[in-house]
């Protein structure tokens, strides 16, 4: 397995391109425009192509990879839903009808839903199939899953990549699918952060006070449980993570190890990607930040990853929703890049860019 390898050190993840980099920012900096007056987009342009090793950003081919899974805390009633909905929307997105394919269509982004572990011995058309398990374990009660089955759900996360690799997508947005994940990923974060549940915890899909307070108990009770707070991110993965949370970190550990940018989504990408980092630093550097969740884990865990999202509009749809509409933007900051208007075409002086101890 690639992760085995990883993890030993037989495997070596690299930086991205610094030459290459430093052209696009010059190539901005002669675009007929004030300097930096797109803001982080040009920085995460010229980022996305160090990633990729080609001053060409081209991010025309892309995809949103979608982990599906369910998770057995929701027997503890954290959650206003039931598994079922898992599966409903995961049928769904196989007949590409959900939230984030009817926004990817238009965003001309394809969407890739994989069947991580769904709790269900159907076989989804649309899906692929890499169920690990239907669902992982209650936590409350055990840990979420083996160490056997969170190598191979970090192993298909970082199989998906290079699979994407192959078939020419130059880009990838990260999502999720599974009833009850937003426990579990306060319960990864709060444990990766050592912080307490009640700063991690939110409403997910619509709970009220009661079942709030529930939820921020299970997650207190099984980090002192499992004394995560002590723990490496394997350990706390195996103990309460999810399989579409491992999937997702192996697409973060993918994305660095074949030089592909990954978008994160939410909150629960979020997560994964910290988790990533956590694992192989390195991983930092292939990853953007589309939009800032709602969850109130958002913010400390984009701080942890040294993140700002573009994009601050309280969303929390899920599904890689945020992704797709990083790609439009990123699409319209690139029409200067890609076919841009010079101070040479202009024939006028390029703006001078000082050094900051030359600025007033």
């Amino acid at each position: 397995m690639i992760i085995e390898k990883l993890l030993s050190g037989e495997i070596k993840l690299d930086v991205p391109d610094k030459a290459i980099y430093r052209k696009i920012k010059e190539r901005w900096d002669n675009a007929a425009k004030p300097l930096d007056s797109l803001g982080r987009f040009e920085e995460m342009t010229a980022r996305i192509g160090a990633m990729l090793g080609d001053a060409n950003v081209d991010i025309l081919k892309r995809a949103v990879i979608v982990m599906c899974s369910d998770n057995g805390i929701v027997e503890e009633g954290i959650s206003q839903s039931g598994q079922e909905v898992t599966l409903a929307v995961a049928k769904a997105m196989g007949r590409r009808a959900s939230s984030v394919c009817k926004m990817a269509a238009i965003s001309n982004t394809d969407v890739i839903p994989y069947d991580i572990g769904i709790n269900t011995d159907e076989i989804v058309p649309g899906l692929k199939q890499t169920k690990i398990a239907k669902g992982t374990a209650n936590f409350a009660k055990g840990p979420a899953m083996s160490r056997k089955e969170l190598l191979a759900a970090l192993e298909t996360g970082i199989e998906a990549v290079k699979e994407a690799k192959e078939n020419g997508y130059r880009m990838l947005g990260t999502g999720e699918m599974g009833i009850g994940n937003t426990t579990t990923s306060a319960a990864v974060a709060a444990s990766l952060l050592k912080c307490h549940a009640r700063d991690m915890v939110g409403k997910g899909s619509g709970l009220g006070k009661e079942g709030l307070i529930k939820k921020e108990k299970v997650i207190e009770e099984a980090i002192s449980r499992y004394d995560l707070y002590n723990k490496g991110a394997l350990e706390i993965l195996e103990s309460v993570g999810g399989f579409d949370i491992a999937g997702m970190c192996g697409v973060m550990i993918g994305g660095a190890l074949y030089h592909i940018p990954v978008a994160i989504d939410g909150v629960i990408s979020a997560v994964s990607a910290l988790a990533a980092v956590s694992l192989f630093p390195e991983v930092e550097n292939y990853i953007v930040a589309s939009h800032m969740s709602k969850e109130p884990a958002a913010r400390k865990v984009m701080s942890a990853l040294s993140l700002e999202p573009v994009i601050t509009a309280d969303m929390a749809l899920g599904e890689g929703t945020g992704t797709v509409m990083l790609f439009r933007l990123l699409d319209t900051a690139l029409t200067l890049y890609v076919s841009q208007l010079t101070f040479d075409d202009l024939e006028m002086e390029a703006y001078t860019r000082f050094d900051e101890e030359n600025k007033c």
